[in-house]
């Protein structure tokens, strides 16, 4: 049987025609029959893809052939087979929409000047070594943290990418630029351009998770240092990483525990919104009282 997968994945490289590449990727996604989303950029590579498990498996295989790919970490989970309506494919300035596009530097290796990075079981060591003393950073935008997080993680107030800068520049961090800060996202990609950031502006000692929560929750479940569900820019929603996935979603209506981030039907609304079944069931009857928390964007990757 041919599994429905979902990869996740990225790639920091320099690309000197990003609309060959996209070509060469489309081309290359259309004869496997997966679709998606892909940005290309000067500075590299970054995908969530859908299909069956063969074709993916294809599609691995040939992107990393390509010169500068051939070490990008591929991060799988269970797909549905409908989790992605189409394939679309973009040339952008940046592969995550900090702003900064010209303090990020790459070469063959990668990004130049980033966090250091740990594997999920190096992550626990660290804490086992270190301590209180480690703070986890949040590097996603403060929704997705509804729904899981690190545990005692710091969860910066920023509705998306581009924020990060003024949040990181505001001052109400920098009594921990002496501190271990280990930053985490999805796939790991937004950490790597939040990693530099921070070290640019005075940031001593900064980590980043290889992989990101996707690998540390196939490694760990939840019976490690994360809890909660893990919010995915797909149609799945959010993941759970075991069958005892702790439940730190509140309901914007009843307040009761939920992951469930729904698609508010009303006109004036139709943003993302954690409710659960029976307040969804019936929220079209009530005015939009609650927290929007987020525009479905289906952009943002990893």
């Amino acid at each position: 049987m041919d599994l429905d997968k979902v990869i996740l994945y990225y790639g920091f490289a320099p690309i000197a025609d990003t609309d060959a590449v996209k070509l060469w990727q489309k081309t290359l996604c259309e004869s496997l029959g997966i679709k998606g989303r892909i940005i290309v950029s000067p500075h590299g590579i970054n995908g969530t893809l859908g299909g069956k498990m063969e074709e993916l498996k294809k599609y691995v295989k040939a992107t990393k052939a390509y010169p500068g790919f051939k070490r990008i970490d591929f991060k799988w989970s269970d797909g549905t087979g409908q989790d992605f309506p189409k394939l679309k494919i973009k040339i952008r300035p940046e592969l995550v929409a900090f702003g900064n596009p010209d303090e990020i530097k790459v070469d063959a290796n990668g990004v130049v000047g980033g966090g250091v990075h740990l594997r999920p079981e190096e992550v626990n060591k660290l804490v086992e070594e270190r301590g209180d003393d480690v703070i986890f950073f949040d590097g996603r935008n403060a929704f997705e943290a509804k729904v899981g997080k690190f545990k005692d993680a710091v969860v910066p107030d920023v509705e998306t990418s581009h924020d990060f800068l003024a949040e990181i520049e505001s001052g109400k961090y920098d009594h921990m630029k002496d501190k271990p800060i280990v930053t985490y996202c999805t796939g790991g990609i937004r950490c790597e351009i939040l990693s530099v950031v921070m070290k640019n502006r005075g940031f001593k000692e900064v980590y980043q998770i290889k992989g990101g929560i996707v690998r540390y929750g196939n490694k760990f479940g939840d019976d490690g240092l994360w809890e909660g569900s893990l919010y995915t820019f797909d149609d799945r929603l959010t993941i759970d990483f075991s069958d005892h996935t702790k439940l730190i979603g509140e309901c914007a209506e009843c307040k009761g525990a939920t992951k469930q981030f729904r698609n508010c039907q009303k006109a004036e609304c139709h943003q993302l919104v954690l409710l659960c079944d029976p307040c969804y069931d019936t929220h079209t009857e009530r005015p939009c009282n609650h927290e929007r928390e987020v525009k479905r964007n289906r952009e943002l990757i990893g």
